[in-house]
């Protein structure tokens, strides 16, 4: 069996999973359809949208799927007519056994850590909120449990101190889309030597878990250290954005501003409270934490667009006795 004839079924949604599908459909592999989340509304009006992964596969001329519920009868006997040998799933939603164990040659997953380490759903926030010098991307057999099954292969990258979610994300991209071509090509060649996750670990404590970030999660914490704080703001930017509320003296008005990102200030000596505010209102603004002042570099108003500080500045003043919240 050669790249022409391996029947591929390719199972993603968002921009991070187009990558791989594009890298699979420029270098000749014969991918039979694509499965994808439904329609969603979003944007002005609320209009159907379809996913970033749907985009593409059309503009390629691919079939696509989009079940509502994966153990659908329609939907597996559709999954059977394709006459798969393998399953690719980057960027998807849990499977039941019924699906990943369809085809014959299994179905493989590209998760955005350096498994066992991070399993979840948001694996590229959690390492760099972590602080994490190092992580990667992983291609596994898919089994029962989310994000254990054996260990096909892995690359690994670092974390830069200037990365956020977004640099990162880009790069384990590409990154990823490689090793699955590379993960596609050992199963063609019947070389793979999947390794159990349990191998690589003694104890289950030893493990950092990377699950699903929802909006209460990015308030941010002035109560923390200087790198702390450093760290969760940029390891939610550009999305889902860390956040604080503005409190005014009298506490009658709140605002809320995400931030993008900050720097540490070397200036750690103070008695303030964390959360205050140190600004000239026209070039700069720090924030006091724990152990020193944050500089922040890039900011977005409710309601407004995301402004650089000095930008901001030109058009909001800061009265004194305000904090962050």
């Amino acid at each position: 069996m050669d790249k022409k004839s391996l029947r591929i079924l390719f199972m993603g949604t968002p921009e991070f999973a187009v990558e791989s599908l594009k890298s699979l459909v420029e270098n000749g592999y014969n991918v039979v359809g694509v499965v994808t989340m439904p329609d969603k509304p979003a944007g002005r009006g609320y209009k159907l949208q379809p996913s970033p992964v749907k985009q593409y596969a059309l503009q390629q001329g691919l079939p696509v799927l989009q079940p509502e519920k994966l153990k659908d009868e329609g939907f597996l006997n559709e999954l059977k007519e394709l006459g798969v040998d393998l399953q690719i799933v980057v960027a998807f939603r849990m499977l039941p056994e019924v699906v990943w164990n369809m085809p014959p040659k299994g179905t493989f997953n590209l998760h955005s850590s350096l498994l066992p380490q991070y399993r979840g759903a948001a694996p590229i926030n959690w390492a760099i909120i972590n602080g994490e010098k190092e992580t990667g991307v992983t291609t596994f057999f898919l089994s029962h449990e989310i994000d254990t099954g054996k260990i096909i292969f892995q690359e690994k990258t670092t974390i830069d101190d200037q990365d956020n979610a977004g640099t990162l994300h880009d790069r384990l991209m590409t990154m990823g889309a490689q090793l699955v071509l590379k993960t596609v090509d050992a199963i063609l060649e019947e070389n793979v030597q999947s390794i159990p996750q349990d191998k690589l670990f003694k104890d289950a404590s030893e493990l950092k878990s990377a699950p699903k970030i929802f909006k209460e999660d990015c308030q941010i914490d002035w109560d923390k250290s200087t790198q702390e704080v450093y760290n969760f703001i940029r390891g939610l930017s550009p999305y889902p954005a860390a956040w604080t509320e503005l409190v005014t003296e009298n506490c009658e008005e709140k605002l809320r501003f995400k931030l993008f990102d900050s720097k540490p200030i070397a200036d750690t000596t103070h008695n303030l409270l964390p959360g205050s505010i140190r600004t000239d209102n026209k070039t700069y603004l720090d924030v006091v934490v724990k152990d020193g002042f944050l500089r922040i570099g890039s900011l977005q108003l409710t309601g407004k667009k995301r402004m650089s500080i000095i930008d901001f500045l030109n058009g909001y003043h800061f009265e004194k006795k305000v904090r962050f919240n």
